[in-house]
C-alpha cells in the first residue's frame, strides 16, 4: 500500500480514461470477440468488452500502453462488467476468474514495463468493479416495488470472485466504481474485506459513485453527503465521483464531497455530455479548461476521465495536473 500511498502524498495521480471509447475503434466484428477459442459459442458475443482480454489481448495492452503513454500513473483493468452477474448475459459466469485474473495480468505486465522505464514515476493497476446490472435497493418492476432482482448475499459472492481473481493477477487497488446504488457498493466493500481476510493481506480501496442527474443524487437517492457517510466505515485510499456528468456538471458535487471528508478525492468524468447519436464531442482541449478548475479549486487528488475520454484527454489532463500539488483536506482527520 505504501507505493501509491506515497505517490499520492507526492502528487496528483492520473488514471486513464476510457477503455470502451478505445475498443469501439478497433471496430471488432462477432468473429473477433469469438476468437478462436470461442468459435464454436452457442451464444452472441460481440459487445462482451471484458472478453477480448482473452480473445484480443494485445488490443488491451495496446489501450494500457497508449493510456501510460500519455501521461497516466494507474490504468483501470478491462473488467468493468467482469462478475458471474454481468457475464449471465452472455451466459459466460463459468469465465468470471479467468477474465479477471487476465485482465489484471496484461495491466500489471504494461505497468512495469513502464516503471522499468521510469523508475521515479511507478505506475499502478487498478482492478475495475462495476455496478452490475442490478440494483438492491430498488424493484425493476413498478408494479412490485417490494420485488429485488438481486439479494445483497447474490452480489457478495459474485464480488469476492472478481475481488479475488483481481488481487491474484497482480492490482495495486481496487476501484469499486460507477455506483449508482450504494448497496451495491457495500456489497463489494463487503466482499473486498472478506478477501482480505482470508488472505491476510491489505489493499488500497477506491470509491467512486455516479450523480445520475442535475437533483445531485444517485440513482438510489441519495444525495453527496449521504452516499459519503455510506461508505466512510472503511480507510478508503481516496472517494469521488465518475460517469454520467461532464466535467462542468461534476464540479458542484466534488466541492461538496471535498469540505466534507479528509479523504484523497478523485474524478474520472465524462468528455462533456453526449450528443443526440450518443457520442461525446468534448475536446480534450475544453476538458483540460475544465479540469484545470477543479485544481485552482484544490479539489483532486485522483483525476482521469470516463465516457468519451481518449489518450489525448489524458495528456493534456496530466499536463495541467503536474503544474498542481495534490489536494490537501482542511478537515481534521
Amino acid at each position: 500500500m505504501s507505493k501509491i500511498q506515497d505517490a499520492i502524498n507526492e502528487r496528483i495521480l492520473v488514471l486513464d480514461g476510457a477503455m470502451g471509447t478505445m475498443l469501439q475503434r478497433y471496430n471488432f466484428s462477432e468473429e473477433d470477440f469469438r476468437g478462436e477459442r470461442f468459435k464454436d459459442f452457442p451464444h452472441p458475443l460481440k459487445g462482451n468488452n471484458d472478453l477480448l482480454s482473452l480473445t484480443q489481448p494485445q488490443a488491451i495492452r495496446d489501450v494500457h500502453a497508449q493510456y501510460f503513454a500519455a501521461g497516466a500513473d494507474i490504468v483501470e483493468t478491462n473488467t468493468f462488467s467482469g462478475t458471474t452477474i454481468g457475464m449471465a448475459d452472455y451466459h459466460m459466469e463459468d469465465l468470471v476468474y479467468e477474465l479477471n485474473y487476465e485482465s489484471a495480468r496484461i495491466a500489471r505486465e504494461v505497468a512495469d514495463e513502464f516503471t522499468a522505464k521510469e523508475p521515479h514515476k511507478p505506475r499502478f493497476v487498478a482492478g475495475s468493479i462495476g455496478p452490475t446490472n442490478r440494483t438492491a435497493s430498488m424493484s425493476p418492476d413498478v408494479n412490485d416495488p417490494g420485488f429485488r432482482a438481486v439479494t445483497f448475499d447474490d452480489l457478495l459472492i459474485a464480488y469476492k470472485e472478481q475481488v479475488k481473481a483481481l488481487i491474484d493477477g497482480g492490482c495495486d487497488v481496487l476501484l469499486v466504481e460507477t455506483i449508482f446504488d450504494t448497496l451495491n457498493a457495500k456489497a463489494a466493500l463487503f466482499a473486498i474485506e472478506e478477501v482480505k481476510d482470508e488472505l491476510g493481506l491489505d489493499i488500497p480501496i477506491m470509491v467512486s459513485g455516479t450523480i445520475t442527474d442535475a437533483s445531485g443524487r444517485t440513482l438510489s437517492g441519495q444525495t453527496v453527503e449521504a452516499f459519503l457517510i455510506s461508505i466512510s466505515h472503511l480507510p478508503l485510499l481516496s472517494v469521488g465521483f465518475n460517469c454520467a456528468l461532464g466535467a462542468d456538471q461534476l464540479k458542484p458535487y466534488l466541492k461538496r464531497l471535498a469540505h466534507n471528508t479528509s479523504f484523497s478525492i478523485s474524478a474520472h468524468p465524462n468528455a462533456g455530455l453526449p450528443n443526440a447519436f450518443g457520442q461525446y464531442d468534448q475536446t480534450a482541449e475544453e476538458m483540460q479548461v475544465l479540469i484545470k478548475e477543479y485544481l485552482d479549486d484544490n479539489l483532486i487528488n485522483i483525476i482521469g476521465g470516463c465516457c468519451g475520454t481518449t489518450p489525448e484527454h489524458i495528456r493534456l489532463i496530466a499536463e495541467v495536473a503536474s503544474e498542481y500539488k495534490p489536494r490537501k483536506s482542511e478537515i481534521a482527520v
